[in-house]
């Protein structure tokens, strides 16, 4: 129970990937984190890839970055739905502004293009958005995790063996 006492939220949106946001919201309660689910406040639940649901608790209009340790955002195409909604852009660049941790896996990549928090910063993503991220300013590489100060962005599901313990570490 390593990060009793710290809250961490994740971000939720149409069309998520599963394992990007199960295995977070799990692994991270399992380490004592208070998890909540964050919404865009355009519906209660919220359908990933492939058909599982899930239920926000707050919508983005009601969370602030001095209220969390941790965002994560997860990929899938929900990070395309989440960045057309002004208040959950503003909660990652809030974050990153603070110093708080923000973990971005695989396409979550374009919420930090809209946040605009990518230029001169070394990071990952699925390399389908490679081309986005290094117009948007970040020194892209290709491994399964990057750790540049508190952003932590890897490539895809099969990375989360590397993603969530550099999200613990960077709590603790």
């Amino acid at each position: 129970m390593t990060l009793q006492g710290k809250k961490v939220a994740i971000l939720v949106e149409e069309m998520f990937n599963l394992y990007e946001f199960w295995y977070p919201y799990y692994r991270l309660k399992e380490e004592g984190a208070e998890v909540i689910v964050v919404g865009s406040g355009d519906a209660p639940e919220f359908t990933g890839k492939p058909g599982t649901v899930a239920r926000a608790d707050v919508s983005a209009e009601d969370v602030k970055a001095e209220e969390l340790d941790a965002l994560i955002i997860p990929g899938g195409y929900a990070p395309d739905k989440m960045r057309r909604f002004p208040s959950m852009v503003k909660l990652v660049r809030d974050m990153d502004q603070a110093g708080k941790v923000v973990a971005a896996i695989c396409h979550a990549g374009w919420m930090l293009i809209s946040a605009d928090i990518l230029k001169g910063r070394k990071a990952t993503s699925f390399f389908a958005i490679k081309d986005d991220m290094t117009n948007a300013g970040a020194q892209w590489v290709d491994e399964p995790v990057v750790v540049d100060g508190k952003l932590i962005t890897s490539r895809k599901p099969d990375d989360m063996i590397y993603f969530l313990p550099a999200i613990i570490k960077a709590m603790r």
